[in-house]
């Protein structure tokens, strides 16, 4: 609340600024159109009583706006009070309009020694051209505001429904992570049975752990890149029981990014991918290895791996059923939390294998 309150008054400050800054570039217009007009009063008289009617006039008309919306109940949000219906503002420009008309052409009265008529003394058989052009003024603005207001509101919903949008999205994506690391750990553990039951069972102490800290994990918002790395160890020293040790494992943090915050498992189905589509189908020694650094303003994660490699059109080739899992995952929740701010490549490393890399906006301290 104490966040949210401040940010309420500054936009509300703003708005205000706005619509005075508005009014009194309208009080410039009316002054020149009054000295084309009628040349008997210099522009420096005419801007003196323009300004002060056309001051007041939106003082009321505003000040009525906000009374009202109180008396109704509405406009929480002071920036973006909705105007009320076309009977209740037609009243509001009326009675701000003969009130504002008043007290300006007092105010100015009293500045220029002149005696402007107020509207009680006006002959309205013949007409008073400064109230008539104050009224239509004050109409012509009043419904600049409202549209505008309008205008406003219908963006706000609009806004406030991609988010909503945006966060179902992105708990569509983290609900489908959770089962398929689960499932394709479950695959190994089953393809482990039957060729060495001590390290299948190994293995399933291991996931029982893993799954202890991952799943918890997942569930919130954001982690830290040391815990990112924690699940990936665990994760990775199951791979080392399934493999064996042919598989190498590297793990590079340095201690300055170990609290940046990033979404859990981001890099999960990546690590996945390397290990079941680049390292499995190899013979021989295999290596991966997870790095975090900082470039300027981004953190640059990678994973890469020393599998069969990817070709250089892979990420624009049609995804084959069963594959792409982890890179559209990866994708997609980027695009949901961070937008154009942003980037994920997958690219063939130099010296063969693999290498995805994830480029965010690095928290500032």
């Amino acid at each position: 609340m104490n966040i949210v309150l401040p940010t309420l008054r500054s936009k509300a400050l703003h708005q205000l600024l706005r619509t005075a800054a508005i009014t009194t570039s309208l009080c410039l217009g009316v002054a020149l159109l009054l000295t084309a007009l009628a040349g008997g009063r210099g522009f420096g008289l005419n801007l003196l009583y323009s300004l002060s009617i056309g001051l007041c006039c939106w003082f009321f008309i505003e000040g009525g706006h906000r009374l009202l919306d109180r008396v109704r109940g509405v406009a929480a949000d002071p920036a973006n009070a909705a105007w009320p219906g076309w009977a209740w503002t037609t009243l509001l420009v009326a009675l701000g309009t003969l009130a504002g008309y008043s007290l300006g052409a007092t105010i100015a009265n009293a500045i220029s020694g002149r005696s402007a008529p107020m509207p009680w003394q006006v002959d309205w058989r013949s007409s008073s051209a400064s109230l008539v052009i104050s009224f239509a003024t004050a109409a012509v603005a009043t419904l600049f505001f409202m549209l505008q207001g309008r205008l406003q509101s219908e963006r706000t919903r609009a806004e406030a429904a991609q988010r909503q949008a945006a966060e179902h999205q992105l708990r569509l994506l983290e609900s489908q992570l959770e089962p398929h690391m689960l499932f394709n750990t479950l695959a190994n553990l089953r393809a482990l049975i039957a060729l060495d039951p001590p390290r299948a069972q190994a293995m399933l102490d291991r996931l029982i752990a893993y799954l202890r800290a991952t799943l918890a994990a997942s569930r919130a918002e954001r982690h830290t890149l040391a815990d990112e790395f924690a699940r990936l160890e665990d994760y990775l020293a199951l791979m080392q029981v399934r493999m064996g040790d042919r598989l190498q494992v590297k793990l590079e943090l340095p201690p300055a990014l170990a609290a940046q915050p990033v979404p859990p498992l981001l890099l999960q189905p990546l690590v996945e991918n390397a290990i079941q589509h680049g390292l499995e189908p190899c013979c021989g020694e295999a290596s991966i290895c997870v790095r975090a650094e900082r470039v300027g303003a981004r953190l640059v994660l990678s994973v890469r791996d020393s599998g069969v490699g990817v070709a250089p059109g892979a990420l624009d080739a049609p995804p084959r059923p069963g594959h792409g899992f982890g890179t559209h995952q990866v994708r997609e929740r980027l695009a949901t939390l961070y937008g154009s701010r942003a980037e994920f490549s997958l690219l063939p490393a130099a010296g063969g294998g693999t290498e995805a890399t994830v480029q965010l906006p690095a928290a500032t301290a």
